[in-house]
């Protein structure tokens, strides 16, 4: 699986560590930045890493910062993402059940790294599970392309 991640200068230490992880379970890991600790604004990235996914340029994307909150709102101004701001595992498996999430946010500042990688793991293992969900999900769809929900 190829996935695209990204952070700002809070979550670069997380996405480094990430990185390392993602390539050891075999993925291909795609890197928007930053690229160091320096101060850096988070919407530069996120915007990049989540335009590669909705491009089809990667399969997933997964964003860092200090709360996630940041990364979230930028991602999903992406036309085509569903950017998900997950805590726990269940929030990262509902997030793709439900919601078929495209883009996993995390918060650096607030998960350790033991947890992080199960919310990684658990998010990019789940399946979506279509059926009532489809319906939602195409009503998004719908919404962010032509301004009407049904």
């Amino acid at each position: 699986m190829k996935v695209a991640v990204a952070s700002d200068h809070r979550g670069f230490n997380a996405k480094d560590k990430i990185v390392a992880f993602l390539a050891k379970e075999g993925h291909e890991v795609d890197d928007h930045g930053c690229k160091a600790e320096d101060s850096c604004d988070y919407p530069d990235h996120a915007f990049t890493a989540a335009e590669a996914v909705a491009k089809g340029d990667v399969d997933y994307g997964i964003l860092f910062c200090g709360t996630g909150i940041g990364m979230s709102i930028t991602a999903n101004k992406v036309k085509g993402i569903r950017a998900a701001l997950c805590h726990d595992e269940l929030t990262a498996e509902l997030s793709r059940r439900h919601n078929e999430s495209n883009v996993l946010c995390l918060p650096a500042d607030l998960v350790g790294d033991a947890l992080m990688k199960r919310i990684i793991e658990t998010w990019l293992k789940t399946e979506f599970e279509a059926g009532r969900h489809k319906r939602r999900v195409d009503k998004i769809s719908r919404y962010e392309s032509d301004g009407h929900a049904s």
